[in-house]
């Protein structure tokens, strides 16, 4: 027989428990999720393609499904451009967020809403893509937990990241994302053409460790071996797509 001072005790746990906010959960994913997808995804964005010779045991497309504008309201804008790829090529849904001064925080359910519309679609995860300024970061903060709340549970959920975010910004290392891509490509030309191991330019995030984000017309500024690695076309995959298949690319560094 429970004592009464058990169940009074036991009483006052499941009281406190439906007090938490939903806000207050632990939504950090489990580590090593995005390691089941191939090690090298290729960028589709708002261009005619054609990837069937893609090798689905190998590379991996994230598509620009949509993009959501945030301003006095919320608004979509639609893929307009159609892609072909292979058969069991794994497939993340990315959607662009514009959003060009700080964002009212009502809007929040409806941008999710829209984003997770994507989903319909059973891509293998989803990526946001969202330069936030610093007015926008608590909006972006609580639009990514309300996104891991009700994505599929086995969902990773990725965001691409400025590389002041990955160096010496440590605002992201909170968010509830299985990975922060690093954007190492068409950067301010002093960057571009700075060492990579420059104090400001190490990547020291986290979340920034297991992946990187390059293009095919720049040399990547970090050494990308054992890497996740997103390539974006800077001529579309049509011109650029025998670049990749390069054998030595993706271990292209600046000198």
């Amino acid at each position: 027989m429970l004592s009464a001072r058990k169940i009074l005790g036991f009483a006052a746990l499941a009281v406190g428990c439906c007090a938490l906010r939903p806000d207050a959960a632990d939504l950090t994913p489990p580590a090593g999720r995005m390691k089941a997808l191939p090690a090298r995804t290729l960028w589709v964005w708002e261009r005619p393609e054609d990837l069937s010779t893609l090798d689905p045991r190998t590379t991996a497309i994230a598509t620009l499904d949509r993009t959501v504008v945030l301003g006095r309201g919320v608004a979509i804008i639609p893929r307009r451009q159609s892609y072909l790829y292979p058969a069991g090529t794994t497939r993340i849904a990315v959607v662009r967020i514009e959003a060009p001064r700080a964002i009212d925080a009502a809007l929040e359910p409806a941008a999710a809403d829209l984003i997770l519309e994507t989903l319909t679609q059973a891509p293998a995860a989803l990526q946001i893509d969202f330069d936030a300024r610093r007015s926008q970061r608590d909006f972006y903060t609580a639009l990514l937990r309300d996104l891991r709340r009700r994505m599929p549970a086995a969902m990773p959920l990725s965001i691409t990241a400025l590389a002041s975010w990955c160096s010496n910004d440590d605002w992201i290392s909170r968010l509830p994302v299985d990975e922060a891509v690093p954007m190492l490509f068409r950067m301010e030309p002093d960057r571009r053409s700075a060492p990579p191991d420059l104090p400001w330019f190490r990547i020291r995030e986290p979340l920034c460790q297991s992946s990187v984000g390059i293009s095919t017309r720049e040399p990547s500024p970090v050494p990308t071996a054992g890497k996740r690695v997103y390539i974006f076309p800077d001529r579309g995959w049509h011109n650029d797509l025998p670049l990749v298949d390069h054998a030595a690319f993706a271990q292209r560094t600046l000198p």
